[in-house]
């Protein structure tokens, strides 16, 4: 799987375990993602693939390196799609 595909599947995963927002944006603390076994199967380096989708812009979180542990309260949100954010 290329960095692409495993931030399309890190999307996925961040609806199916986050919060939906009014806004159409999801959150999700690092913690439940991290400690998910159907992430943890998917996903060799979460926090690579983080770091990936938010260079890409596609999420936002406090910080750049998430840790197990220290940051599992960290708040990941899943940026809406653009079609919804200018609805």
């Amino acid at each position: 799987m290329n960095v692409e595909e495993e931030v399309e599947r890190l999307k996925e995963e961040i609806k199916r375990l986050g919060v939906p927002q009014h806004d159409g944006s999801y959150k999700v603390t690092f913690g439940v993602l991290f400690n998910d076994d159907r992430c943890a199967n998917i996903f060799e380096a979460l926090v690579g693939t983080l770091r990936a989708a938010k260079k890409r812009k596609f999420l936002t979180y406090d910080g750049e390196l998430l840790l197990q542990g220290v940051h599992d309260n960290v708040e990941i949100i899943l940026k809406p799609p653009l079609a919804a954010a200018t609805s």
